[in-house]
């Protein structure tokens, strides 16, 4: 009675095609190279934002050159903005940017000319002011006039309201840059940098170098004046944490090392070297081409047993279990 029904089971057994044998494999493969995606895909968005950006820089310098007005007139009006300043900056109770504590939207400087914020250190039709360098965290961006959330999203903006980023005695330039964006680094790492560190800043021909003198964090219940000091001069870095709450705030300030260092009007107008190489991208690629080809090893193996299977089942006549039910008789 046993043996009969044993064989009733094997002889309703259907036998296996080549989609059920596949089926769980091809999920498997698709879910990890779907997983492989989501994590490179912050990296490599970062990689493309800076490849971008540093396009921007490449031009930044031909730009100034044909510059009109020429560059000469647009640091003359740079620093009569800076003069007319009587104010700074203010990161207030709560609020995620700083804000000007006033605002200067027009100057006129000694031959006549009308000056308009947005036209006073703009070079080509992106507009870029500036370009900062943080070699310790592998900063290079432009900087752009304004901190708008579209301003913030090419790279870092200059705080209306403040000092040019051209030098000068008395002068405090605030320049700001978002932390933590899935797709670009920025001022990501701004935390890592240290008092004695020191960054770069490239406007219109003129290479400013500043060394950090105070960092810290302004909690969220707390304001903080960001003002020009008689005598000196500074610029401030300003950025949001932690990352993903943005509640406080980063201020990174540097004083300026006069001369410039050799070293850096040795570099001035270079090509960033940034981004890296894509060593994340052939990761990548290792890793998907290494799944595509155990799935074809798959997939071929398993054509093979399926042939196999209809092949035995030719032989025993139509049956896939005539063998084992005249074994089990």
């Amino acid at each position: 009675m046993g043996s009969k029904s044993k064989t009733h089971k094997n002889e309703r057994r259907t036998p296996p095609t080549l989609t059920r044998l596949l089926f769980f494999p091809y999920l498997t493969a698709l879910l990890l190279i779907a997983g492989l995606t989501l994590l490179t895909y912050p990296t490599a968005a970062s990689w493309l934002s800076q490849y971008n950006q540093t396009a921007i820089t490449k031009t930044y310098e031909n730009s100034v050159r044909h510059a009109v007005p020429d560059g000469e007139k647009q640091l003359e009006a740079a620093h009569t903005y800076n003069n007319a300043l009587s104010s700074g900056a203010l990161v207030a109770r709560n609020e995620r940017l700083p804000q000007a504590t006033g605002d200067l939207d027009e100057i006129t400087t000694p031959d006549g000319r009308t000056w308009h914020y947005e036209d006073i250190l703009s070079a080509g039709g992106g507009k870029v002011m500036s370009r900062i360098r943080i070699e310790k965290i592998d900063v290079d961006l432009p900087i752009y006039h304004g901190t708008s959330d579209a301003t913030l999203l090419k790279g870092a903006g200059h705080l209306k309201g403040t000092s040019f980023p051209v030098g000068g005695s008395s002068t405090r330039a605030v320049i700001t840059a978002h932390r933590g964006l899935a797709a670009a680094t920025m001022f990501t790492n701004l935390d890592k940098i240290d008092v004695g560190d020191t960054f770069t800043l490239e406007t219109f021909g003129q290479v400013l170098t500043y060394k950090v003198i105070t960092t810290e964090v302004v909690e969220p219940q707390d304001s903080q004046s960001i003002r020009a000091e008689e005598g000196r001069d500074l610029v401030t870095l300003v950025t949001c944490t932690p990352l993903g709450i943005n509640s406080h705030r980063i201020l990174v300030t540097g004083e300026r090392i006069i001369p410039t260092p050799e070293r850096d009007l040795a570099n001035a107008g270079k090509a960033s070297d940034l981004p890296r190489f894509p060593w994340w991208a052939i990761a990548y690629a290792l890793a998907i081409l290494a799944t595509l080809i155990i799935l074809a090893r798959h997939t071929h193996k398993c054509r093979l047993y399926v042939a196999a299977v209809k092949a035995k089942k030719a032989e025993n006549g139509g049956s896939p279990t005539n063998s084992t039910t005249q074994h089990t008789r």
